[in-house]
């Protein structure tokens, strides 16, 4: 039997294979010439998708300032620890050393991590210490990076936190100043790209997307050294009064600038609680009944209607009058008293009887014009606008009461505001936190008027007064005292608002000062007792402070060079 012959591979066979090979290498080259030359666009993207990154630029916030420059709140830079969940938990067993860097438990993290595995950038932990920061970096753990931020910082602490107030973690502003002002102090973060590596370190820089622009400086009224006296004289005497809460303000008299803003209790804007209690600026945003130092503009109302003059006589006998069912009391039986008497004694009997002589609409009328009822306009965040209801709302005894402080409600800054109109001769200037803010003054009352009145309050601090305790070493001071009863659920409780408004040198008044202690403790609780040592100790610090001279400067320089050439 033949053997079979050989089946070789027939030319068609082998032409088909070559056709087919050439096929695929053309179609490998087309696509290879494809991807690198008309989808390289697309490629690039997507590789660099997976390691390129655009990263914000954190910029600085506007520095906060005294009028003299002093920092009240600056940005400092810090580090700031995120992760990429995914990849850490990949490298599980180095959780327990970034645990321990970072003070956290280990389970507690792998927990968190694990409800977040799904995104790529997670916070762990914001404004790290600096040996924190460097000891995480040292680490280098995939998928753990760290982030420039910067943190707020408040020299000045409790002392000026009210006014300055606070930013949250991530640096917008919470309270007082930071939030009013919160768009003129942020600034426009910039936007890098960045290649990071797959442990999430950046390797290069590509390009700059926008330049970082930081926040604008905001420059106060308030002088820090002002501002420090004021803290602590408020804080000795809220501690000796036991006292709930307190408030002092100092204004500039010619130019309605807030040189001085304090209050109690307060809180430490580094650390910031969560309670309200602390948080307020009570001067401001609180209101209470004043009492007698809203006598004298009862009285200005009365001079400017022609009703009295500072000599007419006032019977007050026998202490007390009947009203509508009312009874109102004065401390004493003072007799037969001027118009100034009734300032120098804080008689309610007499302004009650003067002021039922005046039209509502008239002694409403000046009421508003110094700025009761109405926001000072500071446009600090929460301001009130106090309590004063319209006139036609008036019964005769609650225009009684309105006269020396009960019935109507202010603020510790309105009740400045006021004073600076009698210590200004008539003239209304907006109190203002910001410096070099334009703030022309108004006139609202006469001149005349506003002189006699205010040397009718010369008298409440000497000898015969309420305010004995409010006098100050060389200078002269005007003023007046307040006590009101604060009110509650079934009337007026045995708790007291103490209040001591004035201003110095009265010769040529610079400063007013309001002190308020809200429900002091123990036996002494009138505004002549615990408010006014509290304005005599604001007062006498801020006056040599700012190097303002005695009303009778020229006098003693006189006095001692005499005494000098004998």
């Amino acid at each position: 039997m033949s053997r079979p012959a050989d089946k070789g591979f027939a030319p068609g066979r082998v032409l088909a294979l070559l056709i087919i090979f050439g096929c695929i290498s053309s179609a490998l080259a087309f696509r290879s010439v494809n991807l690198q030359v008309m989808e390289s666009d697309f490629l690039q993207d997507q590789g660099e998708a997976r390691y390129l990154r655009d990263i914000e630029l954190p910029t600085t916030r506007g520095v906060i300032s005294d009028r003299n420059g002093e920092p009240l709140a600056v940005s400092t830079p810090v580090e700031s620890v995120w992760v990429n969940p995914k990849e850490l938990l990949q490298a599980a067993d180095r959780l327990p050393d970034l645990a321990r860097v970072l003070g956290a438990d280990a389970d507690d993290l792998e927990r968190r991590l694990g409800q977040r595995a799904t995104r790529e950038f997670v916070w762990l932990r914001r404004r790290l210490n600096p040996e924190v920061a460097r000891q995480v970096e040292e680490l280098s753990i995939p998928g753990v990076g760290l982030q420039r931020e910067y943190r707020r910082f408040y020299p000045t602490g409790e002392v000026a936190a009210h006014m300055i107030g606070f930013t949250n973690i991530d640096d917008v502003g919470q309270e007082g100043l930071e939030l009013a002002y919160n768009d003129w102090l942020s600034g426009e973060p910039g936007l890098k790209r960045v290649i990071r590596d797959r442990k999430g370190r950046t390797i290069e820089e590509v390009e700059l997307l926008r330049e970082s622009e930081p926040g604008q400086d905001l420059r106060l009224t308030i002088d820090r050294r002002l501002q420090y006296l004021a803290y602590r004289e408020l804080k000795r005497s809220v501690l000796e009064h036991a006292a709930r809460s307190g408030s002092v303000v100092v204004l500039d008299v010619q130019t309605g600038e807030v040189l001085a803003m304090v209050n109690l209790p307060s809180y430490n804007p580094n650390q910031p609680g969560s309670g309200a209690e602390g948080l307020r600026n009570r001067a401001i945003t609180d209101v209470f009944e004043p009492g007698s130092v809203m006598k004298p503009f009862a009285i200005m109302s009365m001079l400017e209607n022609g009703l009295v003059r500072p000599d007419t006589p006032v019977d007050t006998n026998p202490g007390y009058v009947y009203m509508s069912g009312y009874t109102i009391r004065d401390h004493h039986n003072y007799g037969v008293l001027d118009v100034t008497g009734l300032l120098t004694k804080s008689s309610n009997v007499g302004v009650s009887k003067l002021a039922l002589q005046l039209e509502p609409e008239r002694m409403w009328d000046t009421y508003t014009r110094v700025g009761f009822g109405e926001a000072t306009g500071t446009g600090f965040p929460g301001e009130s606008a106090g309590v004063l209801r319209n006139h036609r709302r008036w019964r005769p005894v609650e225009q009684a009461t309105i006269s020396y402080g009960y019935g109507v409600s202010v603020t510790s800054l309105q009740l400045a505001q006021a004073f600076a109109v009698i210590a200004d001769e008539g003239r209304l200037r907006q109190p203002t936190l910001i410096a070099g803010s334009v703030n022309p003054p108004m006139t609202v009352t006469d001149p005349e008027i506003a002189r006699q009145v205010a040397a009718m309050l010369e008298t409440v601090p000497g000898p015969e007064g309420t305010g004995k305790q409010a006098r100050v070493r060389n200078y002269r001071v005007a003023g007046k005292t307040g006590t009101s009863r604060k009110a509650s659920g079934s009337g007026y409780a045995a708790r007291y608002v103490a209040s001591f408004a004035g201003f110095a040198p009265a010769s040529n008044p610079r400063l007013v000062t309001v002190a308020v202690i809200n429900d002091p403790g123990g036996d002494a609780y009138y505004g002549g007792a615990v408010a006014a040592p509290l304005f005599s100790n604001v007062m006498g610090g801020a006056l040599r402070l700012l190097n303002i001279a005695p009303d009778d400067y020229q006098t003693t320089l006189v006095s001692n060079a005499a005494g000098g050439a004998q």
